[in-house]
């Protein structure tokens, strides 16, 4: 209880020192010019994207927090890039030490894969911009585009086939739906943030239905 109150302030802290730090970026460029913006394009241009990005951020809250415990949580959220980098490092953590999630176990496990990954992340990140002008023509490679449309999907098709072998009539109503969703209506395809609840809530209500039909 106490690590976590622990947590809980000094992941408030900087969660809040972040917001801080990054709302002075384009204040201090304004002030250092002279320049302010146009409040009425400015607003109009929110509103046209606070409430997607808003209800993104406040549904991964909710769906990736027990996978992260309290430390990754705050780690994850102040380093950013979740769904392709943090929460599958987590979890191939935390199935690489056969851990299960919700102990006090996996809370360390999934703080350190958090941090791991964004030291990491950092490293190759500033080797790239040192780097940028030698690698440039192999990232745009024609040969290696479709490598590089591919990582996502492969990233998650890896950890999908551990989890969906482990409870696969759980695993199934959500992936049948998806599929047919997104068949039906490809153009849904840039909204998975909003989508991933939606897989979650599905796969629970499955889940309670097999456990009060005894089939699981």
């Amino acid at each position: 209880m106490e690590y976590r109150e622990r947590t809980h302030r000094i992941g408030r802290f900087w969660v809040m020192t972040v917001i801080v730090l990054l709302l002075l970026v384009p204040v201090s460029i304004g002030v250092y010019y002279q320049v302010l913006p146009d409040w009425g394009g400015l607003w109009r241009g929110l509103l046209g994207v606070v409430p997607i990005f808003w209800t993104v951020g406040a549904i991964e809250v909710f769906t990736y927090t027990p996978m992260l415990g309290t430390g990754g949580t705050y780690l994850a959220f102040i380093t950013g890039n979740l769904t392709n980098l943090k929460v599958p490092c987590v979890l191939n953590a935390l199935q690489a030490a056969d851990v299960k999630q919700g102990t006090e176990e996996a809370e360390v496990l999934s703080t350190i894969a958090v941090a791991v990954s964004s030291f990491v992340t950092m490293a190759i990140i500033a080797l790239g911009v040192l780097l940028l002008k030698q690698v440039q023509p192999l990232i745009e490679s024609e040969t290696l585009q479709p490598a590089f449309d591919n990582i996502l999907p492969a990233l998650f098709g890896g950890l999908g086939v551990v989890f969906i072998s482990k409870s696969w009539k759980i695993a199934a109503a959500p992936i049948v739906f998806m599929v047919a969703l997104f068949v039906l209506v490809p153009s849904l395809a840039g909204s998975v943030g909003i989508l991933v609840p939606v897989g979650a809530l599905i796969a629970i209500g499955v889940s309670r239905i097999l456990y009060k039909t005894n089939r699981i």
